[in-house]
C-alpha cells in the first residue's frame, strides 16, 4: 500500500512537471517579449558605459641572494671594519608587491605633478576631476575646496583622512600588481581607469617611486658606509698632502745642514715619519673603499623595465553582443521563473479553497 502511494506520488510529481513544462512553452512569447527588453536594456548600457584603459608596465627583478664578499667582510670585522652586509632582511623575495600597495608609495605618487599640454597638475587633483568627487563633497565646507599642495609628511587630519580613502579606493578598483609565473622574477603592475592619461601617468610614476625606493632601502647600509670611508679618505689624503709639504718646507729650511748638527734634521724627519704613518692608513682606506663599492654595486638590486605603457593604451569597451545576450538570458529566465511562481502560488490557493 505504501509502494503504492509512493509510485502514486511520483506518478503525480512527473505529471505536474509535464503540466508545468506545457505551460511554460504556452508562455513563450510573454518570456520572449521579456528577454527581449533585457536584451534592450544590456545594449543601452554597453552604449552608455564609458571604455576603461588598462596601462601595464612589466619589468624583471634580480637581487643577488649573498654579496659574494663574505670572505673579505670576515677578516675586515675582525679589523673592525665593515664593508657593507649582504642586503637581505630589509626586503625580501615578494615583498616588492606590497610596496606598491602600501598607502605611502601610492600617497607620493598621487601627489606627484605631471604636465599635460603644457599645464601642471597633481595626479591626486586629475584623479578628483575625473569622479567629480567634489561634488559629493560640496555639503561638507572642510573638504569642498581641499587642496593637497603641501609635501605628505605635512598633510592634515583632514587631507590624511581622504588621502587614505583614495589609496584604499584605487588598491581596491584600480591597481594591481602580480608575478605571471611565481618562479620567474616578473612583475607586472596594472592601472586599470576611465582616463587614459591618468592611468599612464600613474603607472610611469608609480614603478619609477617603488623602484627608487626599493634600490635607495636595499642599499642604504652600504651607501652609508662608503659614504664614511670616502670622507675618512679625503682627510687622510689631506693630512698627507700636508705632511708632505711640510718635509718639503723643513728640507727648504736648512738646505745646506751641517751634517754633524743632528738636530738640523729632526723637523725633516719628523714630517717624514707622519707622511709614512698617512700613507699606510690611506693605503688601507683606499682599499677598504674599494671594497665598499664592489659592495653596493653587488647589493644594488637589477630593475629592468621590460614594458612600458605606451598610448594607445589598451580599451576594454563593452561589447554590445555580449550585453544584449546577458540581459535577454537574464530577463528570460527571471520571467519564466516568475511565471513558474505565479502559477505553483494560484494552484496552492485553489487547493486550499
Amino acid at each position: 500500500m505504501k509502494q503504492q502511494k509512493d509510485s502514486l506520488s511520483l506518478k503525480e510529481l512527473v505529471v505536474k512537471t509535464r503540466s508545468f513544462s506545457a505551460f511554460i512553452r504556452r508562455k513563450w512569447l510573454i518570456i520572449l517579449t521579456w528577454g527581449i527588453v533585457g536584451g534592450l536594456a544590456g545594449l543601452v548600457y554597453a552604449f552608455i558605459k564609458k571604455p576603461v584603459y588598462t596601462a601595464t608596465c612589466s619589468f624583471v627583478l634580480e637581487e643577488n641572494k649573498s654579496s659574494g664578499l663574505s670572505q673579505y667582510a670576515g677578516l675586515a670585522s675582525i679589523a673592525g671594519i665593515n664593508i657593507g652586509g649582504d642586503g637581505n632582511g630589509i626586503f625580501e623575495g615578494d615583498n616588492i608587491l606590497d610596496l606598491y600597495t602600501s598607502r605611502t608609495m601610492i600617497a607620493k605618487t598621487l601627489l606627484s605633478p605631471i604636465s599635460i599640454n603644457g599645464k601642471k597638475e597633481q595626479l591626486i587633483d586629475r584623479y578628483i576631476d575625473f569622479l567629480n568627487l567634489r561634488k559629493t563633497w560640496a555639503d561638507d565646507d572642510n573638504i569642498k575646496s581641499i587642496s593637497f599642495n603641501a609635501p605628505l609628511d605635512s598633510l592634515n587630519r583632514t587631507q590624511d583622512s581622504l588621502m587614505t580613502t583614495i589609496t584604499i579606493a584605487i588598491n581596491r578598483k584600480i591597481l594591481t600588481v602580480a608575478k605571471p609565473d611565481k618562479k620567474l622574477s616578473i612583475v607586472n603592475v596594472d592601472v586599470t581607469f576611465g582616463d587614459e592619461i591618468f592611468a599612464k601617468a600613474f603607472n610611469d610614476r608609480l614603478v619609477a617611486t617603488v623602484n627608487d625606493f626599493y634600490i635607495k632601502t636595499k642599499t642604504k647600509k652600504s651607501a652609508q658606509n662608503l659614504s664614511v670611508l670616502q670622507r675618512q679618505a679625503d682627510s687622510v689624503r689631506a693630512v698627507l698632502n700636508s705632511s708632505i709639504s711640510g718635509v718639503a718646507n723643513a728640507m727648504d729650511a736648512a738646505p745646506n745642514a751641517n751634517p754633524l748638527i743632528s738636530a738640523l734634521r729632526v723637523p725633516s724627519q719628523r714630517k717624514q715619519v707622519d707622511v709614512q704613518a698617512s700613507s699606510a692608513i690611506y693605503s688601507e682606506i683606499v682599499k677598504n673603499l674599494e671594497l665598499a663599492k664592489i659592495s653596493l654595486r653587488q647589493e644594488t638590486p637589477l630593475i629592468q623595465v621590460i614594458d612600458n605603457p605606451v598610448f594607445p593604451l589598451t580599451v576594454n569597451k563593452p561589447g554590445k553582443v555580449k550585453y544584449f545576450l546577458a540581459g535577454f538570458f537574464l530577463m528570460a529566465f527571471l520571467s519564466a521563473i516568475y511565471i513558474t511562481l505565479k502559477k505553483i502560488f494560484e494552484n496552492v490557493m485553489n487547493d486550499t479553497d
